[in-house]
């Protein structure tokens, strides 16, 4: 038997259309704000309860509605947009059915409160099912009109369950908000939680588009992001928008795509996108995009979908390569510079350091394994490099009678280590600079191919006795034992603060080469890594001054240097930071020299610094063999030491001269001579730097430094590169 056809009553025909329309409290949203934007608002609230389902109030401070309008604005294709089909080809508005109101009223509580700007007062009225309650009440309000939608899909309790959480109900809405805050610069837009002061997007009225992707997205966007435009008369459209650069991605798209104004989707334009996008970023990543395009309105059709969520339009396959195109030529002109972030902890790199990567050589590990190329090490970190032999000239201590006046060169010539600490006399001197290997062995001699290389020492690790007859690092014997308390104290923080899984690495290390004076490149097993060598010689020559308290060489200036000139060329810098409230630099500089002169005495027994009756400087500490500091940095070094170190407390003082000493002592890029690019670097000054790098510095990483386990954290040593990893890259192209 044949089913009977009946006309659907009235009610259920409406529920069925706004479910159409209203398919979540977002739809609602995104529908009531874009009425608010054809009343011409400049600034709309949104506020939230419950995801949406329990209440959403919007308010603007637009035209408003005319009383005599509010008895049919909630009934179906009411509208003040459009009177004749023919206007549908060139709308420019965002509402156009009159199907919105209508469409919540049918499954929500409407209240409508409006006033327009001729109107005494404002009109309150309340709806259900697209019917008013009741007349229009007068009461107060602002100009404009506020929409209250309570107990969304009450009648509908299928939708109401099929919907998410509450939580993920209200990010829609925050989403939908946001697109359209970022689309229209110029107007004010807030969203929030009932009950909360703070809203979750807030956007200005004077703010750009760029301010609002700001707002929305964060400055790690923002900052990323180029701008886009294009307009062909032939095709009939206009482009404007941001993109990202090769140095943003993110996990999924973000696509905020605007055709003549309306949020809308479009997946063959995402692909085309995606598709130029695949060339410059990394594997599973994706771009942000914010796109507006304005196509002329007879050539679109904005009625092809109930939430207008889509739209068709004419020369579609023609527009979107035009726009593909121009993104793309926008991708090639801001690819000439990447942003790549590296890892400041160490993957791989435990701390007990136990972990060990599969060697070349079959002697190192079971001859059945088989070690893949991606596995194999090829490097050998005992190997020696032939320019360790060739110290570079200004390496070397220059006679007596080459040391012109008012140079800045120090002398090496470590104290004599005798018994008694007296020094050379002068024909044994000249003695020693005929034969240094006579007068000084084992230290001091450049190495040729015919001697061997020094002999590595170790420093005294935990478990061992501290005061054990050994070498300093600057090859000289130890005069005596140290047994202050302090001093112990601060040997104990080194050797407890020691990361194992760094100590393995630098004992193990290839050193590759110097980037600059600040950064040089190690291979540890796989793996490539920068390490910042200010810092790690900082904390190297600290090691040296507390491990060889007592037992320095000397360090001869071969023209004594008065501490008075030394406290002004300081005070005359702007890194002293002097300012005219600190009093006059003459008098600061005498006090500096005054004050280190009672300090004399301490200064020469512990740390073997000289400074004579006459106020000037003589002799510095021999801290590492071979190893002068750069001189430009010893004014600061004279000013920082009557100002920064704690001379009151003997372990404060011992700590603060450390650390004083050890930034004079270590490679800092401000006082090192580099050529410029491009120019041979033929003169050994220019060059001498890179040598002490990796002969003096490198080496002393090896047998003498103990790493901290701060610098795995703080970005001192950086892992830029690892083997496996790369052979994935490689694979893949």
């Amino acid at each position: 038997m044949a089913g009977v056809i009946r006309r659907l009553d009235e009610t259920v025909v409406n529920r069925i259309a706004a479910g159409e329309v209203i398919q979540r409290p977002a739809n609602a949203i995104k529908e009531m704000l874009e009425n608010c934007l054809d009343a011409k608002s400049s600034n709309i609230q949104v506020t939230v309860k419950e995801g949406g389902l329990k209440l959403i109030q919007i308010q603007d401070n637009g035209t408003g509605i005319r009383k005599e309008d509010m008895d049919i604005v909630c009934e179906r294709f009411t509208t003040s947009k459009l009177q004749t089909f023919e206007d549908l080809s060139a709308i420019s508005t965002y509402g156009f059915r009159g199907e919105a109101l209508a469409s919540i009223s049918h499954v929500a509580h409407v209240t409508i409160t409006t006033k327009t700007a001729e109107s005494k007062c404002a009109y309150r009225a309340s709806y259900s099912d697209g019917k008013p309650k009741g007349l229009p009440k007068p009461c107060a309000g602002n100009q404009g009109t506020q929409i209250n939608v309570e107990d969304l899909f009450y009648n509908v309790s299928t939708r109401r369950k099929a919907l998410k959480s509450p939580s993920e109900e209200y990010a829609r809405i925050v989403e939908v908000v946001s697109r359209y805050a970022i689309h229209n610069s110029g107007k004010s837009f807030a969203v929030k939680k009932q009950g909360e002061t703070m809203a979750d997007v807030r956007t200005l009225p004077n703010a750009s588009i760029l301010d609002n992707i700001r707002v929305v997205f964060g400055n790690a966007v923002s900052r990323e992001l180029i701008e886009v435009g294009c307009e062909d008369q032939k095709l009939a459209f206009t482009l404007k928008g941001y993109i990202s650069n090769a140095n943003y991605s993110v996990k999924k798209c973000i696509l905020i795509l605007f055709i003549n104004h309306r949020l809308v989707e479009s997946s063959a334009l995402k692909k085309a996108i995606e598709t130029v996008y695949a060339a410059y970023l990394p594997k599973n990543t994706h771009p942000f995009l914010y796109l507006s395009l304005e196509i002329a309105p007879h050539n679109i059709d904005v009625n092809v979908h109930p939430t207008k969520h889509e739209v068709h339009f004419l020369h579609e396959d023609c527009i979107i390569e035009s726009v593909q195109k121009h993104v793309e030529s926008k991708l090639l002109g801001a690819n000439s510079s990447r942003t790549y972030f590296t890892q400041t902890l160490l993957p791989g790199l435990s701390v007990s350091g136990s972990s060990e990567a599969k060697a070349s050589s079959s002697a190192t590990g079971d001859a059945s394994e088989r070690v893949y190329a991606h596995q194999m090490v090829r490097t050998d970190h005992r190997t020696q490099k032939l320019d360790a032999f060739l110290q570079p000239k200004d390496q070397l201590a220059p006679a007596p009678d080459l040391a012109g006046p008012g140079s800045r060169e120090a002398v090496t010539q470590p104290q004599s280590p005798t018994v008694d600490g007296e020094e050379l006399g002068d024909a044994e001197m000249l003695e020693a600079l005929v034969h240094p290997e006579a007068a000084r062995p084992g230290q001091g001699e450049p190495p040729d191919l015919n001697t061997s290389v020094d002999l590595p020492r170790k420093r005294p690790r935990a478990g061992q006795e501290e005061d054990q007859e050994g070498l300093t690092a600057a090859a000289t014997p130890r005069r005596r034992a140290i047994k202050l308390s302090s001093v112990k104290e601060l040997r104990e923080e080194i050797t407890d603060s020691v990361h194992k899984g760094l100590l393995s690495m630098l004992q193990n290390h290839s050193f590759v080469g110097c980037v600059n004076p600040q950064w040089s490149l190690i291979q540890h097993q796989t793996k490539l890594y920068l390490l910042n060598t200010t810092k790690l010689s900082q904390e190297l020559f600290y090691q040296i001054l507390i491990y060889d308290f007592g037992n320095f060489g000397v360090l001869r200036l071969s023209e004594a240097a008065s501490l008075y000139d030394l406290a002004m060329l300081a005070l005359d810098s702007v890194e002293s930071g002097w300012s005219e409230e600190d009093g006059p630099k003459e008098g600061l500089a005498k006090y500096i020299v005054d004050f280190l002169m009672k300090k004399s005495d301490m200064l020469e027994d512990y740390f073997s610094m000289e400074v004579d009756q006459e106020g000037n400087l003589t002799g510095l500490p021999l801290l590492l063999d071979n190893y002068r500091p750069v001189m430009e940095g010893l004014p600061m070094f004279i000013l920082r030491l009557a100002t920064e170190v704690n001379w009151d407390d003997e372990k404060e003082c011992f700590r603060d001269f450390s650390r004083e000493c050890s930034q004079f002592y270590s490679i800092r890029k401000q006082y090192v001579l580099e050529a410029d690019p491009g120019e041979p670097q033929q003169d050994a000054e220019l060059n001498s730097w890179r040598w002490k790098v990796e002969h003096l510095i490198f080496k002393a990483f090896r047998n003498l430094f103990s790493p901290p386990k701060h610098f795995s954290e703080d970005g001192s040593v950086l892992q830029i590169a690892n083997l496996p990893d790369l052979y994935k890259v490689f694979e893949r192209c």
